[in-house]
């Protein structure tokens, strides 16, 4: 089967599309015959070598949509389930930007109804980040959080999810993004920031940093999307930085919700699984309002 793998770190031309051994599921664990498969920021890092692994060969893709096309021992799963995924790691040697993959089964949901497989392939990784994000702040409803970059696609998530919540959203993006931005259950809508201190949480998105952690009250939450890079805390602010663990009950409720229509997923555009380099560069441009997406 084909593979998009990284044998050496560098920009989108080192993404390599080759022949691989098709993978056989273990005791409790699916392969997914795949659909649709997001590109993601951290398909860029692996890449690049931001997180290590030189001379590995490093499998590309966390994100699947497809179907289960064999089953280990105690799977819970049947051959020919429409299922979506999260394939967790930076490291693995295999991953989600293949003809077919293999996750553990607890990490697999059924896939929504309401949208092609494209647009299901955009919800684990993105999703699950806000939603868990969300768990770690725990705000109460009527709390203030503040969420960069959100109209992004972990942004995005996170103020339709915090909306629901009932907690009073600010979503900071570009000002041409305000209108999507409110559309998603901002109460206010900033391009610039607030004033210091004048919020209960800030979800960091946009990876501002300490900039944005002087927007928290004393006291208050600032939360990251990369581990490890939050800035120190001042004032009596919890600081840290949300790591995403595959979840297949969770993604499940995220299914649902997309189905009801209180999640918008979003693609930018797709790409063959051969033109994986053409999707890298896309990426590296920015300016997306939505996920890449491979379609093998």
């Amino acid at each position: 089967m084909r593979a998009a793998v990284v044998t050496s770190f560098g920009g989108p031309e080192a993404v390599e599309i080759g022949e691989v051994a098709l993978p056989e599921p273990g005791a409790r664990q699916v392969r997914i015959r795949v659909t649709a498969a997001a590109v993601n920021p951290v398909d860029a890092g692996v890449r690049a070598g931001v997180f290590g692994g030189a001379g590995k060969r490093l499998g590309l893709g966390w994100d699947v949509a497809g179907v289960v096309d064999a089953v280990g021992v105690a799977s819970g799963w049947n051959v020919g389930d429409e299922v979506v995924a999260l394939a967790y790691g930076t490291a693995k040697d295999l991953g989600t930007h293949a003809d077919q993959v293999v996750v553990d089964a607890d990490a697999v949901a059924v896939a929504p109804r309401s949208v092609d497989a494209a647009h299901a392939a955009s919800l684990p990784l993105n999703a699950l980040t806000a939603a868990q994000a969300l768990d770690r702040l725990a705000l109460e409803p009527g709390q203030s959080l503040l969420v960069t970059g959100a109209a992004g696609a972990v942004g995005g998530y996170a103020v339709q999810l915090a909306s629901r919540l009932g907690v009073r959203v600010i979503g900071l993006a570009r000002e041409d993004d305000e209108e999507f931005v409110r559309s998603l259950g901002a109460e206010r809508f900033v391009s610039d920031g607030v004033a210091p201190g004048s919020v209960d949480a800030v979800l960091d998105a946009a990876i501002l940093g300490a900039d944005a952690l002087e927007w928290v009250r004393d006291g208050g939450v600032f939360l990251g999307v990369i581990p490890g890079a939050q800035p120190e805390s001042v004032r009596g602010v919890r600081t840290g930085a949300v790591e995403v663990a595959a979840d297949g009950a969770r993604l499940a409720e995220l299914v649902a919700l997309v189905d009801e229509g209180v999640l918008t997923t979003r693609v930018a555009g797709t790409y063959a699984l051969d033109e994986a380099v053409k999707a890298h560069a896309r990426l590296a441009e920015g300016g997306l309002r939505g996920r890449l997406v491979l379609v093998p």
